[in-house]
């Protein structure tokens, strides 16, 4: 992903009142200070009500269940996430990929899914040969003609390019790659006997960071390119909209709205559905205020083959005013949480039984 702009909006329900100052001089400076003092408490009180903040790296208040009375098997996600990480690498075209995908086909194959690869090929930003690369699709349900689309993207970057001390180092994208594909992982448990009207697929995206210059490779392939598809070969079954997981498993997690993900109706619909369902749940780590806007795969889903799709994203890693994970050596299981992964899974679990 790539992000544009660090907005970090608070959005009111209504305009401020207009006022004018008094002109006799003679209440100067008290009627200035209470007025100044009653408009700090005025965005303040407002800041509250809202459930958001101004301030990205303001921990959110603790959820109200703990993490044992989640009804999502948040410790067996972050086993599946160790073991994409023990993997090393996932890079695009690699072996480690290749190691990755055997791991993955194997694993929702024996739960239940139709597991297929749409493969397709792309220009190597370094050697400039054709490498071969493979969105992994897995279906649940397949006779149903309404579908919802779950996707990730499950390649590594191939360097920690932000990395302050060491950008040539091993990168194994715990948060940022393995996440988003562990919870899909744990949440095939579940998909079998989910009450759904909709069919569901699960889409990972290959090649969506294959960047060795990000000022000159293109980012997104994957989603482009299954984008490109839906549209040019309608398959026969339609989405109906999309969930992008992507950064979801940060020990110190707070979800925003995402700008790019607000653009539409049909996607504030959904982002209204997701984050009231983590304000009933009690799970607080869903924020109201509008985050960052990102460049991620949920974009191709919109704008290529107009399926309304979302990106829930913790895009701040780890949530303080210190140095960032992202894309350095420090994105590694330990700095992840099996709560993190139950919390955000669960949210999603429920959503999908309410979609109608």
């Amino acid at each position: 992903m790539l992000r544009l702009n660090p907005l970090q909006e608070i959005s009111l329900s209504r305009p401020a009142a207009k006022t004018r100052s008094p002109r006799n001089s003679a209440a100067f400076p008290w009627t200035y200070i209470v007025l100044a003092a009653g408009f700090v408490v005025l965005l303040t009180a407002l800041a509250i009500w809202n459930n958001g903040t101004s301030l990205a790296w303001q921990r959110p208040p603790a959820s109200k269940p703990k993490p044992g009375e989640v009804p999502f098997n948040g410790e067996r996600a972050y086993g599946y996430l160790k073991d994409l990480c023990a993997i090393g690498p996932r890079v695009s075209g690699t072996e480690g990929m290749q190691r990755q995908q055997a791991y993955l086909k194997a694993h929702f194959e024996k739960l239940g899914g139709r597991v297929s690869l749409q493969e397709f090929g792309a220009r190597h930003p370094q050697t400039g040969n054709t490498v071969r690369l493979a969105n992994m699709i897995v279906e649940w349900h397949p006779d149903r003609k309404e579908r919802i689309l779950l996707c990730a993207h499950y390649d590594t970057r191939p360097y920690p390019d932000e990395d302050p001390f060491d950008r040539r180092g091993i990168f194994l994208g715990a948060n940022d790659g393995a996440s988003g594909t562990a919870l899909l992982c744990e949440l095939a448990h579940s998909m079998p006997e989910l009450k759904t009207k909709y069919g569901v697929d699960f889409v990972l995206f290959d090649a969506e960071e294959l960047i060795y210059d990000k000022n000159r490779d293109p980012f997104f392939l994957g989603s482009e390119h299954f984008a490109r598809e839906y549209v040019a070969n309608p398959p026969g079954h339609q989405y109906k909209c999309g969930v992008l997981l992507d950064m979801v498993g940060d020990a110190q997690l707070q979800i925003y709205r995402e700008v790019n993900s607000l653009r539409t109706p049909a996607q504030r619909q959904i982002v209204n559905d997701i984050w009231g369902i983590a304000r009933e749940l009690g799970v607080r780590e869903f924020l109201f205020g509008q985050g960052h806007e990102i460049r991620d795969d949920h974009l191709a889903l919109n704008d290529i083959a107009h399926i309304p799709a979302i990106d829930i994203i913790d895009f701040d890693y780890p949530n303080s005013r210190g140095p960032g994970y992202w894309h350095t050596t420090q994105d590694v299981p330990e700095k992840c949480s099996p709560a993190s992964l139950a919390k955000v899974g669960w949210v999603l679990r429920t959503w999908l039984q309410r979609v109608k």
